[in-house]
């Protein structure tokens, strides 16, 4: 296992990342417990999480995955060999995350999230503490053409301020953003430079074959500014791993559970996921672990964030570090991109 640094921090974060939406709905706190062994004893020392995790997102499971993680570090005494990463949910009109109120990323919620989140991981802080999405209206995930609304939300000034707070306190490390534009993180880091508050040490997108967007502005800020990014949903929800070719519906998939994977159902989407199949198949190489290490290896990425709801995706996860990606195989992906860009932002 590779690690890099996080930011300009001195942590050094692996190169892949445990991503945890998945426990407390399609996996129990057992499989959960396995996975985390697993990972660590593989050199993984990076856990993702949510206060709005497990996904899908509802009322009845909202912190399971953290309370998930909270008793692992309650019984594994481990919590000091792992970087902890969580977030707090942007403006929503779901109203269970704050006792009926829509969410805001102002004091008041932010330090109700902190706390809430501290005592389901049965922690005292959090390594980095991102802001899953922005607070004002903007289009995310899955949507590409910008639509302008002239509501600004909560000010990003003041959102800082109140992480600076924490920071102090002692209860958050560092801070990230996630879900967030070129603009919007432009605007954190000058807040920061202005007005002497915690940086943003990273930057939490989506990002695999079939979505690549980031590299269009974002990529150079994650360079020049060492905001590096954690790259979700590498696999595409599992469509780059083939399993739901030619009207595939495999049994317990999350799209056959939930139907939620549209993102991926976009009209360019079947033949640029066929082209890069085909690429893996030619190569001898299994598609799930081409398709992470392409994104595993790409110079503005600091994390990978896998996630597996079976330990054998899970190993096939992890042990994509080990694939080597041949100069024709790169030479074959990036003629691909070309060919499909951007088909499901």
């Amino acid at each position: 296992m590779d690690y890099r640094k996080l930011g300009r921090t001195d942590l050094n974060v692996s190169t892949i990342c445990l991503g945890t939406m998945t426990w407390g709905e399609q996996n129990t706190e057992a499989e959960g417990h396995e996975q985390m062994d697993y990972a660590v004893e593989q050199g993984v020392n990076f856990f993702d999480t949510a206060e709005l995790y497990s996904v899908p997102p509802k009322a009845e499971t909202q912190g399971s995955t953290e309370r998930i993680i909270g008793t692992w570090f309650a019984s594994r005494r481990k919590r000091d060999d792992i970087i902890l990463a969580s977030k707090v949910v942007g403006r929503t009109q779901a109203t269970y995350f704050r006792g009926g109120e829509i969410s805001r990323l102002h004091r008041q919620h932010i330090m109700h999230a902190v706390e809430e989140s501290l005592r389901r991981l049965k922690t005292d802080y959090i390594d980095l503490y991102q802001l899953h999405w922005p607070d004002r209206d903007i289009q995310v995930f899955g949507s590409l053409n910008y639509k302008h609304n002239e509501d600004a939300g909560i000010p990003i000034e003041e959102t800082l301020g109140v992480l600076a707070e924490l920071v102090e306190q002692g209860k958050i490390r560092h801070i990230g953003l996630s879900n967030e534009t070129s603009w919007g993180t432009m605007k954190f880091l000058h807040h920061a430079e202005m007005r002497g508050l915690p940086r943003i040490v990273s930057i939490q997108n989506v990002y695999n074959l079939v979505a690549q967007n980031f590299e269009h502005g974002l990529s150079e800020i994650a360079l020049r500014e060492d905001v590096g990014l954690l790259a979700y949903s590498p696999l595409a929800q599992g469509y780059l791993t083939g399993k739901y070719q030619n009207g595939a519906l495999p049994e317990g998939s999350r799209k056959q559970l939930f139907n939620r994977l549209q993102r991926y159902e976009t009209p360019g989407a079947p033949d640029a996921i066929a082209a890069y199949l085909k690429i893996a198949r030619d190569h001898d190489l299994d598609p799930a672990q081409m398709a992470l290490q392409w994104v595993t290896t790409r110079p503005f990425v600091t994390s990978n964030i896998i996630g597996a709801t079976t330990m054998d995706q899970l190993k096939t996860n992890i042990d994509s570090i080990h694939v080597e990606l041949s100069e024709e195989v790169i030479k074959a992906i990036e003629y691909t991109n070309r060919l499909y860009t951007y088909p499901c932002p």
